[in-house]
């Protein structure tokens, strides 16, 4: 349960305050001594985001579930972190992995790959590759990278050490 705070708040970002630092520090300081807490990755290298996560402001409305990094087709996908493979497969016609990490579960796509529901996965390994279609962004190749805890979207961006 430690980690389920720790990492989204152990992450400094652009608007952290000043005033702040001292907490983050202490949560990096407790993460380093609970070595339950999980080390997240990048999905892909080097992270190069397209687009942020940016949720709607009501589930209906326009929004962004995921972040979107520069990717090209047949480049390795790699677990964000330690788990099992939730669902290996196509969903509308997309190549689709997502690892469950405990609470919290991933999704990569366009993503074509051959693990199957329960293998294990830790973090860095290989998951499959971009596919070539269907293209996720309009402009370029990119990897779609989510993360959720239930049917809550969070941003995948926050939970990952570079």
């Amino acid at each position: 349960a430690f980690h389920r705070f720790i990492l989204p708040l152990a992450i400094p970002s652009h608007r952290t305050a000043l005033k702040d630092m001292p907490l983050l520090s202490l949560l990096l300081a407790l993460s380093l001594l609970y070595p339950a807490v999980p080390v997240w990755r990048w999905p892909v290298e080097p992270p190069e985001v397209l687009r942020p996560f940016a949720p709607p402001e009501q589930r209906w409305l326009p929004g962004h579930l995921g972040v979107d990094l520069d990717a090209e087709p047949g480049q390795q996908v790699h677990a964000a972190g330690n788990g099992r493979v939730h669902f290996s497969g196509t969903v509308a016609g997309t190549p689709v992995v997502s690892v469950a990490h405990g609470e919290l579960r991933t999704t990569y796509l366009p993503v074509e790959s051959d693990l199957v529901r329960g293998d294990r996965v830790a973090a860095g390994d290989p998951l499959g590759t971009l596919a070539t279609e269907p293209v996720h962004c309009r402009d370029r190749p990119c990897l779609h990278w989510g993360l959720l805890r239930g049917d809550a979207h969070l941003d995948p961006s926050l939970s990952s050490v570079r």
